[in-house]
């Protein structure tokens, strides 16, 4: 090719491109897990300056119906409300704000919901809402204006918890996770899982907020058609770093990072204490989750664990933990995800770790040696050394996933090992396939193991666990001898017969 190579494209114009209606299907397809995009409805109860935040899940006996976050912040205008049900309305902003891109409330709200519904009122102006219906914005952005004696009405419902002169009120109607039908005890036993989660994912990522004497986030349960409350409780700040004890006498530590794009960016690095079961500690994921960066943007946690391609990560570091606070206008090196629950880091940043150092001209590397010497030295201490496992995957509730991973060194690189029920033959409780490591169990006796409780992907945690500590030796070798072929059939010959007593036992009680 002879052409001279252009280093800019030539232009001939503009043409105006409206986005399709159909981008309101992609803007609520984004991934938004449930307490996340609760969580990003919370953010905007913050930066409208709410105290109190509401969390409300009402039912209608035994069937959800609605969820409402409630605040009594600053509320807004008719058209700020405008502004804020636009998708990718422009606003100014504050320079503390958690909000950033101007779709986080329409994109968690309809990720999760058939519509969503926003009533809000200032100390000087009347009640107003808007809806947005999902059939109907994907037809062509046509947002419902809220009658306003209703408005009114669920301003007044509100009154005093929280609402005092003035807040905001938003309302998911036909939200796609709750239980389609409640019987059963299946809607208290969401809630139940639920609420708990909930609880966990913003007592941590706004522990800061959470923290203070002015700032409160309720959880509450109400049945609509008799007015009892079933619940009613304060999330707790969960403090990733609010060990009672230091893991090592030397740190906490302060390092620095030169970034040449952003100027200096302190690591506040610590170690937790080795073995801890608080909450603080084991809220976030898996051992090899829970480690390396947590990132803040104006006191709001933004990423919980993550070395963002410093290293991989490794079961021996599981008490390192770094807290960063981002600094302002820092894109070029700090990607924030319109989720709030990731930040993609350029190369500067990786490269600027390698060099970081504390006041007395510690590196940070050495600090990475001394957490994984507490992990080790912990473990040398209790007596026994553990030999590596594959780890439980799918069909294991993820606690015990959790706990396998605490106690057990797990093999690197390795897929782990999946359990699920299926229908075998009846003189075989279990059944194996090491070479897709996957465990069966048979659909036959499941019903009677459940105690007719409905099952689920992570039902039986006892039965699964008990399985796993049986098998996993299997799939870690690479034939079985004699004697295991043995040990496996004896398990087989007791299990059936247990089995079988539950099923007799489960006629008896019929």
């Amino acid at each position: 090719m002879t052409d001279r190579w252009q280093f800019d494209v030539p232009t001939a114009g503009t043409k105006l491109l409206p986005p399709d209606a159909r981008y309101m299907e992609a803007l609520s397809s984004q991934g938004y897990g449930f307490e996340v995009a609760v969580a990003d409805l919370v953010d905007n109860s913050i930066d409208a300056g709410a105290h109190d935040v509401v969390i409300h899940f009402l039912r209608d006996e035994d069937r959800l119906v609605s969820l409402l976050v409630i605040d009594d912040g600053k509320g807004m205008t008719e058209d700020e409300l405008d502004v804020a049900m636009t998708v990718g309305g422009r606003r100014d902003y504050d320079a503390k704000a958690l909000g950033m891109f101007g779709t986080g409330l329409k994109s968690a709200s309809l990720s999760h919901a058939s519509s969503v519904t926003v009533v809000t009122k200032t100390r000087r102006t009347r009640a107003v809402g808007r809806r947005w219906l999902m059939e109907r914005a994907v037809s062509g952005y046509q947002c419902d204006i809220v009658a306003p004696d209703y408005a009114q009405s669920l301003i007044d419902r509100y009154a005093e918890r929280p609402i005092v002169w003035q807040g905001t009120v938003i309302r998911w109607d036909g939200v796609k996770n709750f239980p389609a039908h409640g019987g059963g005890g299946q809607t208290d036993r969401y809630l139940h899982r639920t609420i708990n989660r909930l609880g966990l994912q913003l007592g941590l990522y706004l522990h800061r907020f959470l923290a203070r004497d002015d700032f409160n986030i309720t959880i509450a349960v109400e049945d609509v058609t008799t007015g009892t409350e079933y619940m009613n409780f304060g999330v707790e700040p969960l403090d990733p770093f609010g060990y009672p004890k230091v893991g090592h006498p030397e740190y906490p530590r302060t390092f620095t990072a030169a970034l040449p794009s952003v100027g200096d960016v302190p690591l506040s690095a610590h170690v937790w204490p080795a073995k801890s079961t608080l909450d603080e500690y084991k809220a976030v994921g898996s051992v090899l989750d829970r480690q390396g960066f947590y990132f803040y943007r104006h006191d709001r946690l933004v990423q919980a664990g993550g070395w963002n391609n410093f290293r991989q990560p490794d079961q021996h570091l599981s008490l390192a933990r770094v807290a960063v606070d981002l600094p302002e206008k820092s894109d070029e090196v700090f990607r924030l995800t319109v989720k709030k629950e990731g930040v993609e880091t350029s190369p500067e940043f990786a490269d600027a770790l390698s060099k970081a150092s504390d006041a007395d001209g510690r590196l940070f590397t050495e600090y990475v040696a001394a957490a994984e010497s507490v992990y080790r030295e912990a473990r040398r201490r209790s007596g026994t050394t553990r030999r590596a496992v594959i780890a439980p995957g799918k069909g294991f509730d993820p606690f015990v996933r959790e706990a396998v991973e605490d106690e057990l060194p797990v093999l690197p690189g390795e897929d782990p090992i999946a359990i699920r029920w299926q229908k075998i033959d009846n003189g075989n409780f279990f059944d194996i396939d090491r070479e897709n490591r996957v465990i069966t169990l048979n659909q036959h006796y499941r019903s009677a193991l459940l105690g007719g409780r409905r099952g689920g992907l992570n039902d039986a945690p006892t039965v699964k666990s008990l399985m796993y500590l049986l098998l996993h030796q299997v799939f870690e070798k690479e034939y079985s001898g004699s004697r295991e072929k043995d040990n496996l059939q004896l398990w087989q010959s007791i299990l059936v017969a247990a089995a079988r007593a539950e099923l007799e036992r489960m006629a008896d009680d019929d």
